[in-house]
């Protein structure tokens, strides 16, 4: 591959990717859209949230669609790529899927406007502090991703049990006050869809963090109990990578 040729599939592959940044900035948008409806029982807002969400999974496709078509292409003209670059494709295909999964849960939160509107009460305070959590963690999920960050994606990776204990604690506490007769069954399983939904963005941006690592560094992070530390994949370990 000539000098000329690899600059030409490295334009392609950052164009590719600032896309998806841009992506990303509108899918941090849409979370914020979809809270705000909650908050301040908007319907117009609610609407739009899903209206975007359209173009979303448009560009999700296109995306996809010139991911596939850089390999291609690099296949047909017999193209070496480097494995960074590589990686960095995969890595795009892998983040584009993870955004389109967390605009897809925003409309999950919109739509349940209808059922938060038709009751007096408003999300109690924890929902709140979870959804801004989960913004910022959005935010930096995004910035890591246009950055090639590892240590905001470590970032991310941290703020996973902190999320996870929010979301919780909001469940046991709908289900204590559906119980106790507090809360109507449609509030309350309108509370649990926005705790699952706000809980699994950031799962999903766990999943982008650990892209984030694996393309900038070849190295993988596997959780159990907790996140260890990136770690060469087996095939790397007995050898230096080309």
């Amino acid at each position: 591959m000539t000098a000329s040729e690899q600059q030409q599939f490295e334009q392609r592959i950052a164009a590719l990717k600032q896309r998806l940044v841009e992506q990303g900035h509108l899918v941090r948008r849409v979370i914020e859209a979809a809270v705000e409806a909650v908050f301040e029982r908007d319907v117009e807002k609610a609407r739009r949230v899903i209206e975007h969400d359209e173009t979303i999974d448009s560009v999700d496709i296109e995306i996809e669609r010139d991911a596939v078509g850089v390999l291609s292409d690099a296949m047909a003209t017999g193209a070496h790529l480097p494995p960074r670059d590589v990686r960095l494709i995969l890595t795009i295909v892998k983040v584009n899927n993870e955004f389109e999964r967390i605009a897809d849960l925003s409309v999950d939160i919109a739509n349940r406007i209808d059922s938060l509107i038709a009751f007096p009460d408003t999300p109690p305070p924890k929902v709140r502090v979870i959804a801004n959590s989960v913004i910022g963690i959005m935010q930096t999920t995004n910035s890591a991703f246009a950055h090639n960050d590892v240590d905001a994606a470590r970032l991310v990776l941290a703020s996973d049990d902190a999320t996870e204990a929010f979301k919780e604690a909001i469940l046991k506490d709908v289900a204590t006050q559906l119980a106790g007769g507090e809360l109507t069954v449609e509030f309350a399983l309108a509370l649990r869809t926005i705790a699952f939904s706000l809980g699994r963005m950031a799962d999903h941006c766990t999943n982008v963090a650990e892209q984030v690592i694996y393309s900038e560094t070849g190295k993988i992070v596997r959780h159990t109990d907790h996140w260890t530390e990136p770690e060469d994949p087996p095939e790397y370990r007995s050898g230096a990578e080309s």
